[in-house]
């Protein structure tokens, strides 16, 4: 399958590791900055990918190689939404890194345009794919856990000044949001899915607390309701000094209880079920090695992905479970804004509704 990557920084070698893993034809790719192409293939580590084109208008490299089948969208938030739907125009499948986009209007758009030229969408929360998000997934659907009591989700990273630094556009509600959208949406994506039913209010406060030097917040905090009756907790920040301390999901059930930990929701540090099994025995400390915090989902999603375009089929992480983990930030953002809960679904809002909040 023919393959382009648009947007060569922080978290593209995620992209072009999971082009090599899957054997995708790499025919080229695109960024603003042309000293990023030969930073990003020597971070790759291993592959050949000199044959593919370089390009600085991702508009110019659609027009000149119809050919291409599936396009991954990795530059800064702000942009996803724009060039996802020039991809789409062009009749491309499109992987968009998270947040899929920066306002409901835009992410409903995504959704309505693809399928309407009849093109797969797919949004990067690979943490989706992680060992123990599967396990307990699988746990879940069995309903092992019968009815839910609660369930949390704790982000405890650390973003520093020079990690802001490297890209203007970082912390800016334009282009970026703040910690509950950039870093915390993965956390928030599992939460939700999690659960098991619609969320259906937000109260939520958030703050800048370290980080004056930027737009939005680095602290957040959510109780969620769910339609069903059970709560969600969202605490977020990239205020813990001196690194990164955890990403951290816990679902308590009637019959079970399970804490999924690590860096980045790789570990299994509690797993305990009513109707144990002889599988169960080896799941309580698994730990899932990464290479970085990004995880190692990148190459599950791309190969799912590939399979979704070849079979006609919907992707595991699709369109619309991207628009609810961005809807769930934004009604975070709302509940801040107004003071007030917010009922959901949420209709509209944008990011960039938030300007001067702090």
């Amino acid at each position: 399958m023919k393959y382009a990557l648009i947007g060569c920084g922080r978290i593209a070698v995620n992209h072009l590791k999971a082009v090599i893993a899957n054997n995708l034809d790499f025919v080229a790719m695109c960024d603003i900055d042309s000293s990023k192409f030969d930073t990003l293939i020597s971070k790759a580590g291993y592959g050949d990918f000199r044959h593919a084109l370089r390009y600085s208008d991702y508009k110019v490299m659609l027009e000149e190689h119809p050919e291409i089948e599936l396009v991954a969208i990795a530059t800064e938030s702000g942009k996803h939404a724009a060039i996802a739907l020039d991809c789409i125009n062009a009749g491309k499948n499109v992987i968009i890194e998270k947040p899929m986009a920066m306002s409901i209007a835009e992410a409903d758009e995504i959704i309505s345009l693809s399928r309407e030229k009849g093109v797969k969408v797919s949004v990067c929360h690979q943490n989706r794919f992680n060992v123990a998000v599967q396990k307990t997934r699988q746990a879940l659907e069995l309903g092992r856990f019968g009815k839910i009591s609660h369930g949390t989700i704790h982000v405890r990273w650390n973003r520093n000044k020079k990690y802001y630094e490297q890209a203007p556009w970082r912390g800016t509600w334009a282009e970026d949001g703040g910690c509950l959208m950039n870093q915390c949406i993965h956390g928030i994506d599992l939460l939700r899915w999690m659960m098991g039913d619609k969320p259906v209010s937000v109260y939520a406060q958030t703050r800048q607390r370290f980080h004056d030097y930027l737009e939005a917040e680095d602290i957040g905090a959510a109780v969620v309701s769910f339609a069903d009756g059970s709560i969600g907790i969202i605490e977020g920040t990239t205020n813990v000094f001196p690194q990164n301390l955890e990403e951290t999901l816990y679902l308590f059930g009637e019959n079970g209880t399970v804490k999924i930990g690590g860096t980045s929701t790789n570990n299994i540090d509690v797993w305990e079920f009513a109707d144990k099994t002889e599988e169960d025995e080896g799941l309580e400390g698994l730990k899932e090695q990464t290479s970085n915090v990004y995880g190692n989902g990148h190459a599950l999603l791309y190969k799912d992905m590939i399979s979704s375009i070849e079979n006609d089929e919907e992707p595991y992480v699709d369109a619309v479970a991207g628009r609810d983990a961005l809807e769930l930030v934004l009604a975070i953002y709302k509940s801040q804004k107004t003071g007030l809960p917010v009922r959901l679904p949420l209709n509209e809002f944008a990011s960039i509704d938030m300007e001067g909040e702090f």
